[in-house]
């Protein structure tokens, strides 16, 4: 098969946008802010971030005057364009949380699992459909050199008492079928699939039936005091709060400290029409398990409630000067390599056609998990940085803002991960340098045994520990 053929042949017609926003049971557009408002909780930001905040101020204090500003459309930004992998971690991973937080990773994997479980509970709770299905997670070598990482991973993994099985190729194979693979680890237990923007978009709904009010198409241009209330503008109206959370992702931050610390980086992913029965026969995967590869540089992919195939990642990519215009969104070069990729770990697939081809900007900071920072005397929370993985992060991030803002002591609040800040990155021109020289440095890796060059080793000597 000519894979760069077979991949323009099955990209024609493809549309650029996210799977999940092209659905007809979408909600209306919900009107903007019209008039100058008086609240207790202002929220900016209609991500997952800003609307777990939003629902669990609610669930926690019904009578509370709460009020969600989204300066665009829910969902048009990361919480819509995603892979749809809901993790327990917390960390982006066991591996990176134990590196940077050691004294506490044990707590930290307990909360994660009690957070999954509270995102469970919630979505049966409030009726919201939106997908959500529990599956194993296959991590998968597709190179010699991968294998041994997977062992190692194996035993961490086990030492924090996971459920975790290690796969040779033909175990894996008799799941999923590529011969791609040479080995797999397999965990149980920690991970849900779920469509992200009927999340969002049920969340919403939860927030408004308990009295909230949500707004879109209102940014919030400014943030301050007067007369001991903070203020936040927009353009028709003025929002008054006696506590703000900020959740902008990898949009422009309105408090000190975020955006020096926050690199959107881009990311790409396709989706096929849905897979007949033949053809998902053909490669197996009965388990429905959410995958990706085990290099440096990955893939992850997985298959929908209406049996497509979404396939993302790999080819990450950082523009100047932190650009995230939408534009960008649109990469016809990433594009066909994924679909190569695709192909290749699954030639059974040739004659598919892919039908939704899309981009978004994730908000990675330099310890690959999320960051908190206050400001206004404490009455002003943010989370940022979840490079990734923030599906199921963002519920615990919600709640532990609201403790913060809240002064309210928990156990998320004495976290490290919360008390600490990730090292920020270099400000432009070097931050564009920095950012070509790491990917281009874990491309070298994988084409490598894995073996990382200098300066790839400099940054894990200085607690970066880029490897994804």
């Amino acid at each position: 098969m000519d894979l760069g053929a077979e991949a323009q042949r099955a990209l024609a017609g493809t549309r650029n946008l996210a799977l999940w926003l092209d659905d007809p049971t979408a909600p209306p557009h919900r009107p903007a802010l019209e008039a100058d408002l008086e609240v207790d909780l202002a929220v900016v930001g209609g991500g997952l971030t800003g609307l777990w905040t939003a629902f669990r101020a609610l669930e926690d204090a019904p009578g509370r005057k709460v009020a969600l500003l989204e300066g665009g459309r829910l969902t048009h930004a990361a919480s819509g364009r995603n892979g749809g992998f809901v993790e327990a971690s917390l960390t982006h991973g066991l591996a990176n949380g134990a590196a940077h937080f050691p004294d506490e990773i044990h707590v930290l994997e307990r909360l994660g699992l009690e957070n999954l479980a509270g995102l469970a509970s919630s979505v049966a709770a409030e009726g919201i459909e939106c997908d959500l299905e529990a599956h194993a997670t296959l991590s998968c070598a597709t190179a010699p050199w991968q294998l041994e990482g997977l062992v190692e991973e194996a035993n961490l993994a086990r030492a924090h008492g996971h459920d975790v099985e290690l796969l040779d190729g033909p175990q894996v194979r008799a799941l999923v079928d590529s011969r791609t693979y040479l080995g797999a680890l397999r965990t149980v237990g920690r991970s849900y699939l779920v469509n992200p923007a009927r999340l969002a978009w049920g969340l919403a709904a939860s927030i408004e039936r308990r009295g909230g009010q949500v707004f879109e198409s209102s940014s919030v241009t400014k943030l301050g005091e007067e007369r001991g209330r903070l203020r936040l503008t927009t353009s028709r109206g003025v929002v008054g709060a006696e506590r703000v959370v900020l959740a902008t992702s990898a949009f422009r931050p309105l408090i000190g400290g975020v955006r020096s610390r926050v690199l959107p980086v881009w990311d790409y992913v396709l989706a096929t029409e849905p897979l007949s029965f033949e053809r998902l026969a053909s490669i197996g995967w009965a388990g429905r398990e959410g995958i990706s590869d085990a290099g440096n540089r990955f893939h992850y992919y997985r298959l929908t409630a209406d049996g497509r195939l979404v396939f993302g990642g790999f080819d990450a990519v950082y523009h100047y000067g932190n650009g995230i215009r939408e534009e960008l969104a649109e990469r016809p070069a990433t594009f066909a390599l994924l679909a190569e990729h695709c192909l290749a770990t699954f030639p059974q697939l040739q004659g598919v056609r892919f039908t939704h081809a899309w981009g978004g900007a994730i908000d990675t900071c330099s310890r690959f998990c999320a960051f908190f920072r206050t400001g206004f005397g404490g009455r002003v929370a943010s989370a940022a940085g979840f490079t990734g993985l923030g599906l199921g992060a963002s519920r615990f991030a919600a709640g532990t803002l609201l403790d913060l803002v809240d002064n309210r002591a928990s156990a998320a609040t004495e976290l490290d991960l919360v008390r600490r800040q990730p090292i920020a990155f270099p400000p432009e021109p070097l931050r564009s340098a920095v950012g070509q020289l790491t990917r281009w440095s874990l491309a070298r890796a994988d084409e490598h045994d894995g073996r990382r060059n200098l300066w790839l080793k400099t940054l894990d000597a200085a607690g970066l520990g880029f490897d994804s």
